[in-house]
């Protein structure tokens, strides 16, 4: 009896560890195919991410595709001669409007530096020293500068005098170039009405020949007349913005080359008491 409990014992403790092993090993393989599906769903999400972002690039590369296309068939529709000729306004505005952005931006000076500058020089050298240090800084205020310097000897009146009518000659120089941009704003849809004007005379004329008012004719007509008016608007806009961007950043260098010439005469001034 002791020897059959004993066997009965031994059998029971191996089943049991036989069970236990099977259970971590249940567990082990139902862990493993966890991780396994969530690497299956990060790496389709991975697919789909990548998908949708290859559509959405080809969908905005076909839609710029279109758009150009969309914009050549307008160009070709509204008749070569006059949205050509509108064309070459846009490009040639476009061309004046640029340069003169980028002299503009180069011809602005920090007046504040240059002025202590001036004063500086004038301390230490005199007119001289500062007549060769406003030579040798670009853009127009420093120029005023050296043609007032170069009259200091004659008297403030005489500065004052010449800083005004070099202010003007800078002036000028600064505004170079906007009679051709606010001639292209204003050329652009006239002819644009021009070429309107001329396919609505074809299209009545097209009437005339056929002796039928037919609805598809004259809307036809009556659209591509149109087309070249839309291109002189569309021209004269975009000029227009330019134009206007120019002209606040002329107003703001004559503000800055004004200032700067007060204070240039009151440095002068100040000088010349010292001495």
């Amino acid at each position: 009896m002791l020897s059959g409990v004993l066997t009965l014992g031994y059998s029971s403790y191996s089943i049991a560890q036989e069970v236990e092993a099977d259970s971590a090993q249940a567990v082990a393989d139902s862990i493993a195919a966890a991780e396994q599906r969530a690497e299956e769903e990060r790496i389709a999400q991975q697919e789909a991410a990548a998908a949708a972002a290859a559509a959405a690039a080809a969908a905005q590369a076909e839609e710029t595709r279109t758009f150009h296309r969309r914009v050549l068939k307008y160009f070709i529709d509204g008749g070569w001669e006059f949205m050509g000729i509108v064309l070459v306004c846009l490009i040639l505005g476009l061309a004046i409007a640029i340069e003169r952005i980028i002299t503009l931006n180069l011809a602005t000076t920090n007046t504040k530096k240059l002025l202590a500058g001036v004063e500086d020089a004038l301390a230490s050298g005199g007119v001289e020293a500062a007549k060769d240090y406003t030579a040798g800084v670009k853009g127009p205020v420093a120029s005023i500068f050296t043609q007032g310097l170069m009259r200091a000897s004659e008297g403030v009146e005489m500065v004052e005098k010449s800083i005004i009518s070099y202010g003007s000659v800078e002036m000028g120089r600064l505004e170079k170039g906007l009679v051709w941009i606010s001639l292209f704003i204003s050329l652009a849809p006239m002819l644009g009405f021009m070429g309107t004007v001329l396919g609505m005379i074809q299209a009545f004329d097209a009437i005339e020949a056929v002796g039928d008012i037919s609805p598809s004719l004259v809307a036809g007509g009556i659209k591509v007349a149109l087309l070249t008016t839309v291109a002189g608007l569309i021209v004269a806009v975009i000029l227009q913005l330019f134009y206007n961007y120019l002209v606040s950043k002329i107003d703001s260098l004559v503000n800055d080359m004004e200032d700067a010439s007060i204070s240039l005469v009151d440095i002068l001034v100040r000088h010349n008491l010292s001495k």
